[in-house]
C-alpha cells in the first residue's frame, strides 16, 4: 500500500484553507478529490448541515465521478490542509499504473457506500412523512 501511495504522490497537491473558507460550493464546478490531512469542514445542502469530515476523510468525489456541478458546499470549520487529486491526474494515475487507479476507485466507491448507508439509516430512524 505504501508503494501505492508514493506512486501517487506525484500527482497530489497539498492546499491550505483558513477558517470559514470555502472548498467546494455547491452548484459550482469541481474537479478534483479532497483528501483532510489536518482540521474539520462542514458538508452543507441549501445551507442545511449534512456533516463533518475531519482528518482522514475524502470528498468532492461524486464530482469528478459523474462530472456535475457540486452537490454541497464544503467550509473549513479549523484551519484546513488537504491532498488534493484532480480529474486529469486521475486520467494520468489509470494511464501509468491501472492496478493503483483501480485501487482508488474502490476506496471512493466503499466510502460513497458507507455514506449512502448512514443516510439510510439516518432517513429510515426519523417518523414516517405521509401526504
Amino acid at each position: 500500500m505504501e508503494e501505492q501511495i508514493e506512486g501517487i504522490l506525484p500527482f497530489m497537491h497539498e492546499e491550505k484553507y483558513n477558517i470559514d473558507e470555502l472548498l467546494i460550493t455547491e452548484g459550482k464546478a469541481n474537479d478534483k478529490i479532497f483528501f483532510i490531512i489536518e482540521g474539520q469542514v462542514s458538508v452543507t445542502k441549501k445551507d442545511v448541515l449534512l456533516t463533518r469530515f475531519s482528518e482522514g476523510e475524502a470528498f468532492g468525489e461524486i464530482e469528478v465521478l459523474d462530472v456535475m456541478p457540486a452537490a454541497a458546499s464544503i467550509k473549513a470549520l479549523s484551519p484546513v490542509t488537504v491532498m488534493t487529486i484532480s480529474n486529469k491526474s486521475l486520467r494520468d494515475v489509470y494511464k501509468k499504473d491501472v492496478a493503483v487507479f483501480s485501487l482508488i476507485i474502490m476506496n471512493l466507491a466503499r466510502d460513497l457506500s458507507r455514506r449512502l448507508r448512514k443516510m439510510d439509516e439516518r432517513f429510515t430512524s426519523s417518523p414516517p412523512i405521509f401526504y
